[in-house]
């Protein structure tokens, strides 16, 4: 029969070798995987040139410099990769700034476009509950606040449009022109031709469309 010491001595290896396993097991779970396994594409690369914490620090701190502290806590920003013709979003019922990966190609635009989302942040926040334009004056102000004076309210970068078939076809009874739209008309709707032609601009039944397809 084996030795009480070499009964101690089986047991601490078994435990030695049972806790290699376990460490091993957790050290797999918690490794956090490269950005090029983990994130495909652009949206790995682009959180290299500024990961989502990173421009959230710097949001807040320009939120906070201009008096927004309160909303500065609550704002959140992220990449999105369903964003597709847009450069960037802003919810400020979710305190949410979301960026367009494609942002990647055009570096030098990450901030810019961070702070036009923020000048909506900062002109709502300025608004209280007062209903305002997402690119009026008060956004405007915004803008130039935060440096970015004369900023536009559609970006130019060259980003890829998504073209959807159209899948439904109107048509005006009078010219016979057909209106091609991908989504449904819910609003009772009339040739612009016919009516500035024969009524002077103004709605008229005679040139409602009629969808054929």
């Amino acid at each position: 029969m084996p030795s009480l010491r070499q009964l101690e001595f089986a047991f601490e290896q078994f435990a030695i070798r049972v806790a290699e396993r376990r460490d091993a097991v957790v050290g797999q779970a918690l490794r956090l995987p490269t950005l090029q396994t983990a994130i495909p594409n652009a949206f790995g690369v682009a959180l290299q040139f500024g990961h989502a914490t990173d421009l959230e620090t710097e949001a807040r701190q320009l939120l906070c410099s201009l008096g927004a502290k309160r909303v500065a806590t609550e704002l959140r920003i992220e990449w999105n990769s369903r964003l597709q013709t847009a450069a960037g979003r802003a919810d400020y019922r979710q305190k949410l700034i979301s960026l367009n990966p494609l942002l990647v190609k055009h570096p030098e635009e990450i901030d810019r476009t961070l702070r036009h989302e923020l000048a909506h942040f900062l002109a709502q926040f300025r608004a209280g509950r007062r209903r305002i334009s997402p690119h009026g004056p008060e956004w405007q102000q915004a803008c130039r606040d935060l440096g970015i004076a004369g900023e536009k309210r559609c970006h130019t970068l060259p980003f890829p449009a998504k073209h959807h078939a159209p899948r439904f076809i109107y048509r005006c009874p009078n010219c016979r022109r057909d209106f091609p739209r991908v989504r449904k008309i819910k609003r009772t709707v009339a040739c612009l031709a016919c009516c500035r032609a024969y009524n002077r601009g103004e709605f008229d039944v005679r040139f409602r469309l009629q969808i054929v397809r």
